[in-house]
């Protein structure tokens, strides 16, 4: 049996949601945008939701609106996918690197006021995985330095803090539909915000700074004429292609967050066994895990007593013996501090960062996806306890 990292489930449904806006016509943003946006909203409880290309453009777009550029400094968790990053570089800021606690991969909030300097203008905290970041401290941190916040939750369908939706919290929210993701339309993000004249100018930039949209003007009593543009914008559209899988997804986000909980359960109850993994948990009282997937730590051990070197070569033999068997598995994500524009930029030291270096070095995501077969579950589970065996007591 061959069991993938992940894998797009796919109904009837959306199969046909997608002819829909082939039939109209209508292929460009338009009315499935919008209904998608509206669900999103709804879904969150966050006011204003702006469908773009990618959780990337979510994140690029946010800081431009905000006027974060040359000069500015902004603070990103060095673990984390490399786009968290990219983004503040694309504007011409400084790039900060806040290290991550191990209990939860996400920003070590207890770091982030030494990181604070005149220059500093935002702090974007990521959702890793579905776990969400501690919004209340870093929000009372931005709050008291006059900061602004970008939630970076590609993960974070699902995610919730203190009863609210992840995207709230900041002064927008970047999410993510890329195909690893809960929700996909293939490429696509969504930026949230509770600020009327955020969205706005969001809006803008998302239409190369048009003031209506083409479906606003095509619909308006004069067609004919061209929009103004108060801004200069880019082109970071949806299309209605993406937005009318999207819609067909979203009437079914409860039962798919479910599923995921409960894959998520059944992994932590049948491998808590193996001896050579700290699983992910639920996460706080005030907490839930949105699940998007399922990271775990390689013998935590050596991570705890410093061997990051001999802990990563034995992970590594570990994932090749798992993918030799049929299980796919992946490193969690990448600390961005060692891939080399950013290692080449920055001049820092792998263990200048120590838990996002070792996060890097001993993470491992095991396969989890909506419409997981319980023989895959199974067979996931009897592989990894079996070769964990061989791996629970080495030392170097």
């Amino acid at each position: 049996m061959k069991v993938p990292i992940a894998r797009t489930q796919l109904t009837e449904d959306d199969l046909q949601s997608v002819l829909q806006p082939l039939r109209s016509g209508w292929l460009v943003q338009g009315p499935y945008v919008r209904q998608f946006e509206e669900m999103w909203s709804e879904f969150t409880g966050v006011e204003h939701s702006i469908a773009v290309t990618s959780c990337t453009s979510s994140l690029h777009m946010s800081l431009i609106a905000l006027g974060v550029g040359p000069g500015d400094e902004v603070i990103v968790p060095a673990f984390t996918w490399v786009a968290t990053a990219n983004v503040v570089e694309l504007v011409g800021a400084t790039t900060v690197f806040c290290d991550i606690d191990l209990d939860d991969f996400n920003i070590d909030v207890t770091q982030i006021e030494t990181l604070i300097t005149p220059k500093t203008k935002a702090i974007i905290p990521v959702h890793l995985f579905g776990r969400p970041a501690r919004m209340k401290e870093i929000g009372a941190l931005a709050s008291l330095h006059g900061l602004h916040v970008i939630e970076d939750a590609a993960c974070g369908f699902g995610s919730r803090l203190y009863g609210e939706h992840v995207g709230g919290f900041g002064d927008t929210g970047c999410f993510s539909f890329h195909p690893r993701k809960s929700i996909t339309t293939g490429e696509g993000g969504m930026i949230t915000t509770n600020d009327s004249g955020l969205a706005e100018h969001l809006r803008q930039i998302r239409d190369h700074g048009a003031t209506v949209s083409d479906l606003q003007r095509h619909h308006g009593p004069r067609p004919y004429l061209l929009a103004d543009h108060a801004v200069a914008g880019m082109n970071q559209r949806m299309t209605d292609l993406q937005a009318a899988l999207g819609v067909t997804q979203m009437k079914r986000a409860a039962a798919i967050l479910e599923e995921r909980a409960e894959l998520a359960k059944q992994l932590i109850d049948k491998l808590s066994a193996s001896g050579v993994l700290r699983l992910p948990n639920g996460g706080r009282a005030d907490e839930v895990n949105g699940w998007q997937s399922f990271p775990s730590l390689f013998r935590p051990d050596l991570v705890a007593s410093g061997d990051i070197e001999f802990c990563n070569r034995l992970r590594n033999e570990f994932m090749s013996e798992l993918d030799e068997h049929g299980v796919s598995t992946r490193p969690a994500t990448h600390a961005v501090h060692l891939l080399s524009y950013f290692k080449n930029s920055y001049r820092l030291r792998a263990d200048s960062l120590p838990a996002a270096y070792a996060a890097d070095q001993c993470s491992i995501s095991l396969p989890m996806f909506n419409g997981m077969t319980s023989d895959e579950i199974d067979y996931v589970v009897e592989t990894v306890l079996e070769i964990s065996k061989r791996y629970s007591q080495q030392r170097t």
